[in-house]
């Protein structure tokens, strides 16, 4: 079809592949670097499973391939292989970018991820930011640890030098993250100081550089999430000479906050706030290159994020998904049917029963539960006995040998307002 080999498919984890079948599958490999051919390559091609060693001649599964995203019928992870071939190729997995929630420092650590995933099932979510060397030379499990259930779940590296990032790449690959994304949007002056982060959008070069390495060493998507611009640099000529620069690398997905980095003068908290957002400037942008995929991020609720899904591949919510994570519940049915559905009280006491479990045994291992708790405050926002919620999580959790019993008490006021 694209002069490529034509190969088989095997599950990814299977050791030893011994049947290919040939004539049914076109290589698109990682180099080529174009998703869109993958993706019309890979539609409406038969399936065979090889865990077994035979191939399902009689019982084809198919890839169901819409513009959005890919589903396989099977729960696995699938790898294009190509035997006596030693060129990587792109992993298919099955999630979607419709929705996500956005890497938040300090915030979407992994019993943020772990509350997160009682309420939606199909969210891309996101780690906080980690810094290339502490991936390479840090505690591994602590920076990087994660459970089963967080996926779909990509990982956010800080960095500007090339073979660190390949390297780190390479880790969080084998540690079996999603996708792998680079930060060129933080405005933190701890980012700022380490030359990465929105700085980098001045230097689109080095960032292509960059992400040509990582998917080199990566065999799941690199993706860049940026700013509109920096400073006082005109957006129109910063963002459009960046994504195309970077794009040359190979890179076809951009999640772009749709604010500048005022890095001068501002704070990370202000640089959220006070810079205007540019909504219709990131829509030019997905008109232009529609061979990308864009991701709109930047002051979205999920009200009025639905209203931008036809212009862009997806969303990514960030604060308010984060201050109100009771949103996330009728997510799963926004990426599923394109519908958007109002979360209920039902469905915010079943977070917190289903979210019990995780905390217990997170608990057994020595963390205190206010490290699992302060991602809950924002769940019953709007209700009666929020704040009674709110404010025993806040004082009790905090306490030495503080348990399960904390959340049971902070339970009473939402209860008892619901049965009056």
């Amino acid at each position: 079809m694209f002069g490529l080999p034509v190969i088989g498919i095997c599950v990814q984890y299977h050791p030893n592949v011994t049947k290919v079948i040939y004539d049914h599958y076109v290589a698109i490999p990682l180099g080529e670097n174009n998703y869109g051919k993958r993706l019309k390559a890979l539609k409406g091609l038969t399936l065979f499973d090889y865990t077994t060693n035979k191939c399902w001649q009689n019982e084809s599964q198919r890839f169901k391939y819409n513009p959005l995203h890919i589903w396989t019928d099977l729960n696995t992870e699938l790898q294009v292989f190509a035997p006596h071939h030693k060129q990587n190729f792109f992993i298919m997995k099955n999630f979607s970018r419709i929705f996500s929630v956005a890497p938040m420092m300090d915030w979407t650590d992994r019993h943020c991820r772990a509350f997160h995933r009682t309420l939606t099932k199909k969210t891309l979510l996101y780690t906080e930011m980690i810094v290339a060397d502490a991936v390479i030379h840090g505690d591994r499990h602590k920076l990087l640890g994660f459970s089963q259930q967080e996926h779909p779940l990509a990982v956010q590296l800080g960095g500007s030098e090339p073979e660190k990032l390949a390297k780190a790449t390479k880790i969080v690959n084998d540690l079996g993250y999603d996708e792998v994304n680079l930060n060129c949007g933080c405005p933190s002056e701890r980012v700022k100081s380490g030359a990465f982060g929105a700085c980098l959008m001045r230097e689109p070069k080095l960032v292509a550089e960059c992400v040509s390495r990582m998917i080199d060493a990566s065999k799941v998507p690199v993706t860049v999430k940026c700013r509109i611009g920096v400073d006082e640099d005109p957006p129109e000529d910063t963002l459009f000479s960046f994504v195309d620069t970077v794009s040359k690398s190979g890179c076809e997905v951009f999640i772009v906050h749709a604010r500048k980095a005022m890095l001068k003068g501002l704070s990370p908290k202000q640089n959220r706030e006070i810079p205007p957002l540019n909504y219709g400037l990131v829509a030019e942008l997905k008109r232009e290159r529609p061979n990308l995929s864009i991701v709109l991020n930047g002051g979205l609720t999920l009200n009025h994020a639905t209203n931008y899904l036809s212009q862009f591949d997806g969303v990514m919510l960030g604060r308010s998904a984060y201050k109100t994570p009771s949103i996330l519940a009728g997510a799963d049915r926004l990426i599923s049917k394109s519908e958007l559905t109002q979360h209920t009280l039902t469905d915010e006491l079943n977070a917190v029963e289903n979210f019990k479990p995780y905390i217990a045994k997170t608990l057994s291992r020595g963390t205190r539960l206010h490290s699992m708790t302060r991602h809950m405050l924002g769940l019953f926002t709007g209700r009666k006995g929020a704040s009674y919620w709110r404010r025993m999580l806040s004082t009790e959790s905090v306490k030495k040998n503080a348990g399960l019993e904390v959340i049971d008490r902070a339970l009473e006021g939402i209860l008892y307002n619901r049965n009056e």
